[in-house]
C-alpha cells in the first residue's frame, strides 16, 4: 500500500469515527426531559438507560436523609407516579412543593435511582406582570 492510500485510510477512520460519536452524543441530549406519564409508557425500553425525568414532587412523599446524602419521594404525573430514589448532592431549596428533574437509571418496576436533581425554578414558568399590576 502506498503512503497516500494509508493516509486516505486513516482520515477516513477518524472521520467515520467522529462523525459516530458526534450523533450518539446529539441523540441523548436532543429531548430534555421526559414527563412522569412519557417515562411510566415507555418504561420497559427505558430501563437500565439514563433518562431525565420532570415532575412534581408529591405531597407527604419527601424523606431526606439527616446528612442531607440521600432523598427518597414520587414524582406525580397525571395518570401516575414514579418512585425516585437520589443520592449525591440535593439542592438547598428542595422541598414539598416543588417541581424538580430527576437524572438517572430507570430500574425494574418503576424505580428511578437519581444521581442528580434539579429543582425548578417556578419564578421562571409563571407569566410577567405589568408594572403597577396587583
Amino acid at each position: 500500500m502506498t503512503p497516500n492510500v494509508k493516509l486516505a485510510f486513516g482520515a477516513g477512520m477518524v472521520i467515520a469515527v467522529t462523525t459516530i460519536m458526534a450523533y450518539v452524543g446529539a441523540g441523548a441530549s436532543w429531548k430534555y426531559y421526559l414527563t412522569v406519564d412519557e417515562c411510566l409508557a415507555g418504561s420497559t425500553r427505558s430501563e437500565h438507560h439514563r433518562v431525565r425525568v420532570s415532575g412534581a414532587l408529591v405531597p407527604g412523599s419527601l424523606h431526606i436523609e439527616s446528612d442531607r446524602s440521600q432523598a427518597a419521594f414520587r414524582l406525580q404525573g397525571a395518570s401516575g407516579t414514579l418512585h425516585v430514589v437520589c443520592r449525591g448532592p440535593l439542592p438547598d431549596n428542595l422541598a414539598e412543593d416543588r417541581e424538580v428533574v430527576v437524572e438517572g437509571q430507570l430500574q425494574a418496576g418503576g424505580l428511578l435511582r437519581g444521581e442528580r436533581l434539579l429543582t425548578r425554578c417556578a419564578s421562571k414558568d409563571e407569566p410577567r406582570r405589568p408594572e403597577g399590576s396587583p
